[in-house]
């Protein structure tokens, strides 16, 4: 296990710390960081998405969201809200290939972030880490804390 993986390991733990955030390298770390903290992953990739419906249904499919799933953003944050199916100590998001999406659709890009944000609240309400990560680095994405 690679000497950053403890701190990042407390630092995935902590739902306060929790947000939307710039993926700081391959993504391979913070995987199996999560991994070792019981977390479940997901990986939506966007690749040719410059449509939020598209996007909608790449993540119906990839989180195997439930028939019900109305394919809208209320429709989205209700599914991350509850993710009963997938109980989990917490929950990683990694959106790679994002860069058609938002600078096509600026406007849905920023949408969609607001979605994930109250999801995050709503996580840390319940003391439970939330976090969304992109392979991207738009204007209004934090950059992950120092882990030093």
């Amino acid at each position: 296990m690679p000497l950053h993986s403890k701190p990042l390991q407390a630092l995935l733990k902590n739902p306060r710390q929790a947000g939307i955030y710039h993926l700081p390298d391959s993504g391979q770390g913070l995987i199996k960081a999560a991994a070792a903290l019981g977390f479940a992953c997901f990986e939506v990739d966007f690749a040719d998405a410059t449509k939020l419906d598209v996007v909608l249904d790449k993540f119906g499919l990839v989180l195997d969201f439930p028939d019900w799933y109305g394919r809208n953003l209320d429709a989205l944050k209700d599914c991350l809200t509850d993710l009963s199916w997938c109980e989990a100590a917490g929950y990683v998001l990694l959106v790679t290939r994002a860069e058609s999406f938002h600078a096509e659709n600026s406007g849905d890009f920023r949408r969609l972030n607001q979605v994930f944000e109250l999801v995050i609240a709503e996580w840390q309400a319940m003391e439970c880490p939330f976090w969304v990560f992109y392979d991207l680095r738009p204007d209004g994405l934090a950059r992950l804390p120092t882990l030093a």
